[in-house]
């Protein structure tokens, strides 16, 4: 279906400039333009039967369309719409462009709430869409069946257009073939795909609509498992990888010198990653887990283990403050008896220290390499490189992290992330990968309590930074994210130091931003941990990396502002010592969206559980960007509502993939080619280790 759209009748130079404009370019791009919602003309309200004060939909003919001028800058547009019971007008303040679309003689739907002023019906700015464009003269109404769908459509384009372009495309091109095997549409009663397309579009009942959706639905994910499928198995079968020896003496002994136990979760996870690591299959495995729950020294035990069978291990951090802080926390668990020589590699590590650096690595003579995109530069290279650790790996993108494992033979991979992913999208965003998950914080810690306030509760959370101050204790102030530019930020961090010195007389205050010199901010930090700053205003650059025990009070600012999965990464900078902790979140939300999100962050303590929350409140959008590994988006499936497609999906996938790993078989070669083009843009990741 990769036809261009312009091959479908009656598709003029500016109709194809409207369509490349909403990213319609190909045949494809049209027949999945699905519908945003249906309207069904048994459950329509007719005008002379609607309440006052509700909420509902109707269907009529715009019979007149008047725009009064009440002053020199004031407008009210009157649009009256007759369905043969009662008329209805649509009213509009200063938007007089409505005017232009509904002429007199189109049928529209109106949806909005029902007022009754002046001795009529009313609605104001209600949300309509044209059914039907009488001046489209000589084409066949699309739309006069029981259910019309209403596709997303702009200006230029109404959906009474596009419904009759999709009509003029299905009956061109509607014989499509279908590339789920047939013995699966068989196992699941699902429709062939050309009729599915066009039950989607131009639905019989409703209930054939929703077996439609569910088939496209398991069509993308179908074809979604079967990449990852494919993918696991390649890595599992089609690439040698390295045996490591099991656990042995040394191991333990670390084991053994480590001033804290391991909580369960650790331990299991180290199992599964030992057991992984001394098969000759390559590992591919993720490790995720909240902030503080110990991540970093499931890794060393890792690190260590490649270490202990001869092999060099690198971790590869997005920043220098991260790699920084994984340097200073492994060396500071590292006792001289280990005998294990680690190095910090970074963009600033002076040219003699690093040319140092990089002759010990090729000689073998660095056991673990810590380091930012610096590991992956030109003339980096391992002498036997048997283990790669990639933090926070979302923000680096495929290429990087390829890179990285070429400067080895084979090694395995652990990838760690402190960002809880719910359930649905570890089967989706990670589905080629083994995971393990550490879901217990390591004992000893004290909590913390979330507090959310608005703009009037900004002295409630002063009020407990004075008093943990008093103690003793430490707090940060994080600034709110006006912009997306680093000089504003840093202004906002100079803004907010001076109003807090006036509120806190007498007390240290220091300044972190990202544009500070990397000095500075390095000061910045050792001043904090050792004491000498108590209140640090700072910008996100604190979201990872920082480790401050002695910090209880955490406040942020415009909180509304910022993700959920980030609120939570901040808030997991206090609550890690002794001490109760406390994070107010100072919010101004005027959307619904916002305010959800405030209560969940308020309410919601565990990270997975705040994951699903969030991917509930915001919907998917574009999942897998951040990914970078070009994972298709979905365009009809929706990961919450239909976990159980993709459960079936999964089971259908992994077992076609392992009865035909190529799908070289006839039954399953539309099947790849499917595979294929959805992955066109990124078949280096489906084919690549």
């Amino acid at each position: 279906m990769r036809e261009p759209v312009s091959t479908v009748s009656g598709i003029g130079k500016s109709f194809l400039r409207h369509l490349h404009a909403m990213d319609i370019h190909s045949l494809e791009d049209l027949l999945y333009h699905f519908p945003r919602r249906y309207l069904d003309r048994r459950k329509l309200s007719r005008i002379g039967d609607v309440r006052i004060g509700e909420e509902t939909t109707i269907v009529g003919t715009v019979r007149s369309a008047e725009l009064n001028r009440i002053s020199r800058n004031r407008s009210v547009l009157l649009v009256a719409v007759f369905d043969g019971s009662a008329y209805i007008y649509g009213v509009w303040f200063n938007q007089p462009y409505h005017a232009d679309k509904l002429q007199p003689g189109i049928e529209v739907a109106f949806s909005g709430k029902v007022q009754y002023r002046y001795g009529r019906l009313q609605m104001v700015n209600p949300a309509y869409d044209i059914l039907d464009d009488s001046t489209e003269a000589g084409m066949r109404s699309v739309h006069t069946g029981r259910i019309i769908p209403l596709h997303p459509a702009t200006q230029k384009l109404s959906a009474a257009m596009l419904r009759r372009l999709i009509m003029r495309a299905l009956d061109q091109y509607g014989d499509l073939p279908d590339h789920i095997p047939y013995g699966l549409r068989l196992k699941h009663g699902y429709p062939h795909r050309a009729q599915a397309i066009r039950e989607m579009h131009f639905p019989g009942s409703a209930g054939r609509l929703n077996r439609a959706r569910q088939r496209m639905a398991y069509d993308e994910l179908l074809v979604m498992q079967v990449a990852l499928a494919m993918r696991r198995h390649r890595l599992r079968t089609g690439t040698p990888g390295i045996a490591h020896a099991p656990p042995g003496k040394r191991l333990a002994s670390f084991k053994a010198s480590l001033p804290f136990p391991l909580t369960s979760a650790q331990k299991k996870a180290f199992e599964e990653i030992s057991e992984d690591m001394s098969s000759p299959c390559p590992m591919n495995r993720l490790l995720q887990g909240e902030v503080g729950s110990g991540k970093t020294v499931v890794a060393l035990l890792a690190l260590l283990l490649a270490q202990e069978s001869g092999y060099q291990g690198a971790i590869m951090a997005p920043t220098e403050v991260l790699a920084e802080q994984h340097f200073a926390n492994i060396t500071s668990l590292l006792t001289d008896a280990c005998g294990v020589r680690v190095e910090l590699l970074t963009g600033n590590t002076a040219a003699a220290r690093r040319r140092e650096i990089m002759e010990a690595a090729r000689e073998g003579a660095v056991d673990i390499l810590v380091g930012t995109h610096a590991l992956i530069s030109e003339g980096v290279d391992f002498g036997r490189l048997g283990l790669v650790v990639v933090d926070e790996q979302h923000r680096f993108g495929l290429r990087q992290r390829t890179l990285l494992r070429e400067k080895g033979s084979h090694p395995d991979t652990l990838i760690m992330t402190a960002t809880p992913i719910p359930r649905t999208l570890s089967l989706t965003l990670y589905g080629d990968l083994e995971v393990s998950v550490l879901d217990e914080l390591p004992a000893g810690r004290a909590g913390t309590r979330t507090v959310v306030v608005g703009p009037g509760g900004r002295e409630e959370a002063y009020e407990l930074i004075r008093v943990e101050l008093a103690s003793s204790r430490q707090a940060f102030v994080v600034c709110p994210l006006v912009d997306a530019s680093p000089a504003v930020e840093a202004k906002a961090a100079e803004k907010e130091a001076k109003e807090l010195a006036g509120l806190f007389p007498g007390s240290r205050i220091g300044i972190l931003h990202g544009q500070m010199a990397k000095a500075d901010k390095d000061e910045a930090m050792a001043a904090f941990r050792r004491g000498d700053i108590q209140l640090l205003v700072s910008t996100t650059v604190i979201e990872v990396g920082i480790d401050v025990p002695n910090a209880t009070v955490m406040m942020v600012e415009n909180a509304d502002r910022f993700g959920l999965s980030q609120l939570h990464q901040l808030r997991g900078r206090v609550g890690r010592g002794e001490h109760p902790s406390h994070c107010v979140f100072v919010f101004d939300a005027d959307t619904e969206e916002s305010q959800r999100r405030m209560r969940a962050i308020a309410e919601i303590s565990d990270g997975f559980k705040l994951a699903e929350a969030d991917l509930e409140i915001r919907g998917e959008g574009s999942l897998f960007g951040n990914r970078q590994s070009g994972m298709p988006d979905l365009r009809v499936a929706r990961l919450i509502r239909d976990f159980r497609l993709l459960q079936q999906a999964r089971t259908d996938a992994f077992a076609l993939v392992e009865m035909d790993p190529g799908l070289d078989s006839p039954e399953h070669l539309l099947l790849r080619l499917e595979v294929e083009e959805r992955f066109r843009d990124n078949l280096e990741w489906l084919f690549r280790a």
